[in-house]
């Protein structure tokens, strides 16, 4: 038994040493800088990294929606979902034809949708943002936007009951009113800078049991495109 207890000692010993050694080598590397870091964490909520769905923080704040002191709307990047294919609200609303060749079909979109009991204010929004080149996508942004825009003029030939006003016409921007058994207040902004367009959509039976506050589509307009450029970090001057 002597022998075996020698032969312990020894590989002990000769474990201790490759455990120094290693030390030694770590130690060397950090020293000379060739040590390798584990990456860091990709921030969740902001593209780059995460192209491949919608930033949290491309949503609009939830206090910055119309009648937010009246119904405490929720975070929007919490209760969004996947959207194939997406369609705008006013576009059900007016009985507006599918587009064709749509590039919302291979756009990668989400969804928010808060619903309230009949006569209050329903929610709907949207994010639909194109990956790649932004010259490309860019330019889908801005097709899909003015397409939109079209539709919405005529959106009383398509659905006669539904009469559209636009509050706020601008190149990139859009907001009107679609008056009715239904009324819709619809947002639309379009950024080409980052691929991007985004809805929010607010809509009651005629007449409503919370009255619209008055004015203020610009500031609401503001709100609903700022974010998408903190979220696409780098496509703003």
């Amino acid at each position: 038994m002597p022998e075996m207890r020698e032969f312990h000692v020894y590989d002990c010993a000769r474990m201790g040493r490759r455990e120094h050694v290693r030390l030694v080598v770590a130690m060397m590397l950090v020293a000379c800088g060739l040590a390798v870091a584990p990456p860091a964490a990709a921030e969740p909520d902001l593209c780059p990294p995460n192209c491949d769905r919608i930033p949290d923080a491309a949503w609009i704040a939830p206090w910055a929606m119309p009648l937010n002191a009246r119904y405490t709307w929720p975070r929007l990047a919490g209760v969004a979902v996947t959207a194939p294919a997406p369609r705008f609200r006013f576009e059900e609303l007016c009985g507006t034809p599918p587009v064709a060749a749509d590039p919302r079909a291979y756009a990668v979109a989400e969804r928010a949708t808060v619903v309230n009991p009949d006569g209050q204010w329903q929610l709907q929004a949207t994010v639909v943002h194109w990956r790649g080149e932004t010259w490309r996508g860019g330019q889908l942004a801005d097709d899909v936007f003015h397409t939109a825009v079209a539709s919405l003029r005529s959106c009383q030939r398509t659905n006669p009951m539904a009469s559209p006003s636009l509050t706020v016409d601008e190149p990139d921007r859009v907001a009107a009113v679609i008056s009715g058994p239904v009324i819709l207040h619809e947002f639309l902004v379009a950024s080409p800078a980052n691929s991007t367009v985004t809805e929010l959509a607010l809509w009651a039976s005629a007449p409503p049991l919370i009255a619209w506050p008055m004015g203020g589509d610009e500031t609401v307009l503001e709100e609903l495109g700022a974010p998408l450029c903190t979220a696409y970090i780098g496509s703003c001057p």
